[in-house]
């Protein structure tokens, strides 16, 4: 039997048969976030990166149906959550971050745009075809935060703390505030 996520299908047949698909996949299995999340990490020196964050969990649900009693509307209902190794934008430290997507789609064309009901975002089809793996890949992306960063300042660990950032990248300008500073002075 294959994997209900990588079957292409219109959201019209997932939402007629009720499909329900729970998942438990890794981060790797989805392209786009596997590739976000590698260049994220690619700030860090090879020996301080995540061990294993290729593997790390990728859990949902998804269930499809109708929105109207006309069965002309599939939405998916659903939730999927991850933990992703990234970044700290402030003090350039390893973090992991916690993603939870709650997802609400109504499926369509631009013609039916307008008619979205409710509070699902409508999620425009460019054909026919869907792979639910693709859907979930694309919620994730979404979800990611621009610049992850600790919770709080006393999280982070400061610029002399970080492991594994050279200081080239810790202070990219260091050398030219040092030039400007002697020339200031004199």
């Amino acid at each position: 039997m294959g994997n209900p996520l990588r079957d292409r299908r219109t959201p019209s047949e997932l939402a007629e048969s009720g499909q329900v698909i729970d998942f438990k996949q890794k981060i790797d299995d989805f392209e786009r976030l596997a590739a976000i999340v590698q260049a994220d990490l690619a700030a860090l020196d090879p020996d301080t990166l995540p061990a294993g964050w290729r593997d790390e969990p990728v859990s949902g649900r998804l269930e499809f149906s109708f929105a109207d009693a006309q069965n002309q509307f599939p939405v998916l209902d659903g939730r999927v959550a991850v933990a992703v190794d990234a970044v700290c934008q402030r003090c350039l430290a390893p973090i992991r971050y916690p993603l939870e997507v709650p997802l609400r789609l109504m499926f369509g064309t631009a013609a039916d745009g307008s008619l979205a009901a409710g509070d699902y975002e409508f999620w425009e089809l460019s054909e026919a075809m869907l792979r639910p793996l693709d859907v979930v890949d694309e919620a994730l992306v979404m979800a990611m935060p621009l610049a992850a960063m600790h919770e709080n300042d006393a999280s982070c660990c400061g610029p002399e703390e970080a492991v594994g950032i050279s200081a080239e990248k810790i202070q990219p300008f260091a050398s030219l505030k040092s030039q400007m500073d002697k020339e200031n002075q004199n």
